[in-house]
């Protein structure tokens, strides 16, 4: 009688994992062979509430084999650079499949929804779009320093915003890994030296600036990680905010969010970016003295600066529990 008992107990588990596996979700990562895609594809296997679907290596660019992948998902997620990516969105005619786009390509444009969900209102409009776009891993530090501060009135909107970052050498994708992989490699490089760089649009418009901000970018001699800093002048802002006024504004908006946190600094006298590797996490820092402040962001720029940030949105799109594979 046990035995049976158990032995039907055992078909209807393995039945229901079977149904489950049939009605789950399937999803299309497009570009997986790249850094963010081997990410994002190692925080989704395993799972059981979707079905993950790949293209044969050797056709990755037959546009046929693609296009016919791209419109039998449910979701696709593209890890690919900016003119291949708007050429896969390209590809879709099916108006049920939703998109992720963790490329540069669509990050201010029209008809998509900027994937930064800690932002007010931004979770509710992620979960109702059928186009999202990644944010970038420098904007993500720097958006979440600047936003609650101009949204309460603290930073001018026409504040000379500058945005000092580091970050670890696989945020360049394949040929900086190798460049910085190779024996004699550089241990730090400043870049984005003309001022052009594409993530400064994305980051204005998510700030609510008027003013373009400056931004200057480095990469150092190490993997993953990132350090985003922006330096403030506090008679400069609005009714001369004190820094634990500025720390107090950070905390009400992330408060109770999984995700972002805002940090103790109390005896804190450096930091380093490694220390969120492999992670969806960012911690927010308010340092400071002498009448300035030193904002401060720390995350994995392949983390929350890529592939958690996209598995975030990812389900928040398909109505599956925000943190699953985080």
């Amino acid at each position: 009688m046990r035995k049976g008992a158990s032995g039907n107990r055992g078909a209807l588990f393995l039945l229901s994992f079977v149904e489950a596996s049939m009605t789950a979700p399937k999803i299309f990562i497009d570009g997986e062979a790249g850094t963010t895609g081997l990410q994002i594809r190692e925080r989704l296997e395993g799972r059981r509430d979707i079905q993950l679907v790949s293209i044969d290596p050797e056709r990755r660019k037959d546009a046929e084999a693609r296009a016919e992948l791209l419109n039998g998902a449910d979701l696709v997620i593209l890890c690919l650079p900016d003119d291949a990516a708007r050429e896969a969105v390209s590809l879709i005619t099916n108006p049920a499949v939703k998109v992720i786009d963790a490329s540069t390509a669509h990050r201010v444009a029209d008809g998509w929804t900027y994937g930064f969900a800690e932002l007010p209102g931004q979770r509710a409009a992620i979960a109702a779009s059928t186009r999202v776009s990644n944010p970038g891993c420098y904007p993500t530090g720097a958006i979440a320093l600047i936003r609650p501060l101009v949204d309460a009135g603290l930073l001018p909107a026409d504040y000379p915003i500058t945005v000092n970052a580091v970050s670890g050498y696989t945020g360049g994708g394949k040929a900086m890994i190798a460049e910085f992989e190779a024996e004699g490699a550089e241990a730090f490089r400043i870049y984005g030296l003309t001022q052009g760089h594409k993530h400064v649009p994305e980051l204005q418009k998510n700030t609510g600036l008027a003013v373009r901000p400056f931004f200057a970018p480095s990469v150092g001699r190490y993997a993953q990680g990132m350090i985003v800093e922006v330096p403030l002048f506090l008679d400069r802002l609005n009714g001369n905010p004190t820094l634990a006024d500025l720390e107090a504004c950070l905390k009400a908006a992330y408060a109770g969010e999984t995700f972002v946190s805002v940090e103790d600094t109390a005896g804190v006298t450096g930091l380093e970016p490694e220390a969120l590797n492999n992670t969806n996490r960012m911690q927010l820092f308010v340092f400071g003295g002498s009448g300035q402040a030193r904002l401060v962001a720390r995350l994995d720029n392949l983390g929350k600066g890529a592939s958690g940030a996209a598995v975030q949105n990812m389900n928040l799109m398909l109505g599956l529990p925000e943190g699953a594979g985080l």
